[in-house]
């Protein structure tokens, strides 16, 4: 028999639901039969597929082990625990990634990328002990582009991955970044709203004005903050959060991001992806009695601006190249 006791990052999930995670490795035909057959129970007593687990609940499955997954070793482990964290406390952390790292990895095998090295840093400070998880991860609540570089937030305990879900829906948490475009980007402000397609086996972007079938709309604004000879020093908010939105979008006015080669930018010298950082986030979790209502109003930015440090490194090349 395998038996799990509810914890607190396990309550009020669906019996279907903690056991698909709990054992991945169990067919869902067979769960569904097992349950069905008095074969998984919860307390010793007959289950529904519906039935809401709560704290000090006992699940037992009167399953052979060959489902349950084998823990002694961990693939997160093989990856580095190097972080670069802005902001952490019990409830969430904020870490800053590099430019080239993953932030989840796209292949079965060993791969470098955020998430398994957000678990690596959480074991090795016994902030996470999958031995004691049957079925929660902690977990960063949204993605950067490989070669974009800046701020991912991520909940460390159930119930605050999903208050960060819930406020990414309702636009509670504000993203900005820092980007640097070809040309003088005119208007100095923006708002731009278009129609947004992506192609995933082409992992490209297409936007239009109008409307078209399969389209969703994407909302960017934006700030020039400086230009000088062909650029432009950009901060912009993102309202909606689509893969490659900020790149599409400026790349659609004739102004690509700095060596955004896949969006017609020049390639570079120095930067070898896209010049585009996530440089601040802001909570904005208004009077909500909640676990994370101490974060309200406050605003977390990188450390260092690396694309700042550039452009004004380059403008002042190209001011005394011209005296």
């Amino acid at each position: 028999m395998i038996e799990f006791e509810i914890k607190e990052n396990d309550a009020n999930q669906r019996v279907d639901r903690f056991l698909q995670k709990a054992m991945p490795k169990l067919p869902r035909t067979l769960m569904y039969k097992s349950i069905r057959n008095k074969k998984i129970k919860v307390n010793r007593k007959r289950c529904e597929i519906s039935q809401r687990l709560i704290e000090g609940d006992l699940v037992q499955c009167f399953l052979s082990d060959e489902f349950l997954e084998k823990k002694e070793q961990y693939p997160f482990l093989q990856v580095s625990d190097k972080l670069s964290v802005v902001y952490e406390d019990e409830n969430i952390l904020i870490a800053n990634k590099e430019i080239g790292v993953l932030s989840q990895k796209d292949t079965s095998q060993i791969q470098d990328n955020m998430q398994d090295r957000l678990l690596h840093y959480l074991y090795r400070r016994n902030a996470y002990d999958p031995q004691k998880e049957s079925s929660f991860t902690p977990s960063f609540i949204h993605r950067l582009d490989r070669n974009t570089s800046g701020l991912m937030i991520a909940g460390k305990n159930k119930e605050s991955l999903r208050i960060l879900y819930d406020a990414m829906q309702a636009h509670h948490i504000k993203k900005y970044y820092h980007c640097i475009v070809e040309g003088k980007l005119e208007p100095a402000f923006g708002d731009i709203n278009l129609y947004y397609k992506k192609d995933r086996n082409m992992n490209k972007a297409m936007v239009k004005e109008e409307a078209f079938m399969g389209a969703d709309i994407i909302h960017t604004k934006y700030e020039v903050e400086d230009t000088f000879d062909r650029y432009s020093f950009v901060k912009v908010e993102l309202i909606s959060g689509k893969s490659h939105q900020i790149r599409v979008s400026f790349a659609y006015y004739d102004h690509p991001l700095l060596s955004d080669v896949k969006y017609g930018g020049k390639k570079h010298s120095v930067w070898k992806g896209q010049c585009l950082c996530a440089t601040q986030v802001k909570f904005l979790f208004s009077n909500e009695n909640h676990k994370l209502s101490y974060l309200n109003g406050r605003m977390f930015e990188v450390q260092e601006n690396t694309i700042k440090k550039w452009y004004m490194k380059e403008k002042d090349k190209f001011y005394k190249s011209i005296k």
